[in-house]
């Protein structure tokens, strides 16, 4: 892992955009092969979505052939709730892009089973072939994400572990790659 520190806010969501944009285009992702991104919520990659809208925009990315996967969703908020990660998802990131909304994957914070929604978002995950790009954040209600890196091993047999980044909430002019 690298420690990748840089001046400000704008620079370090800008460094991220490019990385998370570097990974997608190098994957060659099509019709048969889906990217597969595991997304955080919350204020700070909000500058990173932001870019990767405009990258998008200037039709230099494109999201057709990803899968997002969000790492959490509050219990008992209806999703349309301003204050849901599916809102704040939909209004923030995915509407200006052109993912499938079938692949854009959200915890159903309303499941009459909690555990057995979150036994079929760890099956689909599965059945996407795992996470390629994991983008994380190390804010106290993140800290689960710590260990999810390293469960996610050998994507497609072609690589020894996920690849993961970190916006860690008390200093988001950094990150870890």
């Amino acid at each position: 892992m690298r420690l990748v520190i840089l001046d400000n806010y704008d620079l370090a969501s800008e460094w991220a955009a490019k990385y998370i944009c570097n990974r997608i285009i190098q994957f060659k992702p099509g019709q048969d092969r889906y990217f597969t991104l595991g997304l955080p919520t919350g204020s700070t990659p909000l500058g990173c979505y932001k870019k990767l809208i405009e990258y998008h925009k200037n039709g230099d990315l494109s999201f057709k052939y990803v899968k997002t996967f969000n790492m959490d969703e509050y219990v008992g908020l209806p999703r349309n709730h301003p204050e849901s990660y599916h809102s704040y998802m939909w209004n923030n990131f995915f509407k200006h892009v052109d993912i499938d909304p079938n692949n854009a994957h959200i915890l159903d914070g309303n499941a009459a089973d909690l555990q057995a929604e979150c036994d079929a978002f760890e099956k689909k995950i599965k059945e996407a072939g795992g996470i390629d790009l994991f983008v994380g954040g190390n804010d106290p209600h993140n800290r689960r994400t710590q260990g999810i890196c390293p469960l996610q091993s050998n994507r497609r047999g072609s690589q020894p572990h996920v690849d993961c980044f970190s916006f860690p909430a008390a200093s988001p002019n950094y990150f870890c790659v």
